[in-house]
């Protein structure tokens, strides 16, 4: 099988669990430095799926990579090849697909739970089995609106749009991907943000309170997800 191209674009926002699960289904993948200069590949062809990652920068920021990166997207669905995106990544996905991505209502900083659309329960089931919801790791300012053809499967309290589905794509807000270390990383971040703790967002101590337990939970999500994204993924 071909590889799966993991995009980061953002040393700290790696591929982090979404790697771990690769590796546990003998699944290759690489790793496309985007925050390093490398520029996005110029046909799709050459992967069995596309991972789109984090990043604090914004879809609507003129950087170079990011047009490049939609018209790949686009590629990739008129190829039949699957993209997951985490994010940024999802916001990528968003506006690749025609819809917009704009400032979110509040910020959404740490843990948040995210429930299933009811309108939305059946497709959701496909990728989450019988789960009607599960706390997720945040961290964003922005959010997309759900693009056209696509069907949004979970909302969360602060945020209507977490995550979409089109066809063998998943598109998320939240970050599902989190690792122990990520997050602690993150954390040093925290003062950056200049917004002060809410009902939407956390502060470190409280991030880092009980994350053994919380990852694992957001991990067997994860596994779901992940599970359902890669019998998708392109054999030829």
């Amino acid at each position: 099988m071909k590889p799966i191209a993991i995009f980061r674009h953002s040393p700290g926002e790696g591929p982090g669990y979404f790697a771990t699960f690769l590796d546990r289904h003998s699944l290759p993948w690489t790793l496309l430095r985007i925050d390093e200069g490398m520029a996005p590949p110029a046909n799709p062809d050459e992967f069995s799926g596309l991972c789109l990652m984090g990043g604090p920068m914004s879809v609507n920021d003129e950087l170079a990579w990011i047009p490049q990166e939609l018209e790949l997207i686009r590629t990739a669905d008129r190829l039949g090849i699957p993209v997951i995106g985490h994010c940024l990544g999802g916001q990528l996905m968003a506006r690749a697909f025609g819809a917009t991505v704009g400032r979110n209502p509040v910020k959404e900083i740490g843990w948040g739970r995210v429930a299933v659309t009811p309108a939305a329960a059946q497709l959701a089931a496909d990728w989450l089995g019988d789960s009607a919801g599960f706390e997720a790791f945040h961290w964003h300012g922005e959010t997309f609106s759900i693009p056209p053809g696509a069907s949004r499967i979970l909302g969360s309290a602060h945020c209507a749009n977490q995550a979409f589905v089109r066809g063998p794509h998943l598109g998320m807000q939240c970050h599902v991907e989190m690792t122990e270390t990520m997050i602690r990383s993150w954390c040093q971040q925290w003062e950056a943000e200049n917004v002060p703790p809410s009902a939407s967002v956390q502060t470190p101590e409280q991030m880092q309170a009980d994350m053994e337990p919380r990852i694992a939970a957001m991990r067997a999500v994860a596994d779901r997800l992940y599970t359902h994204w890669i019998g998708g993924l392109r054999e030829d």
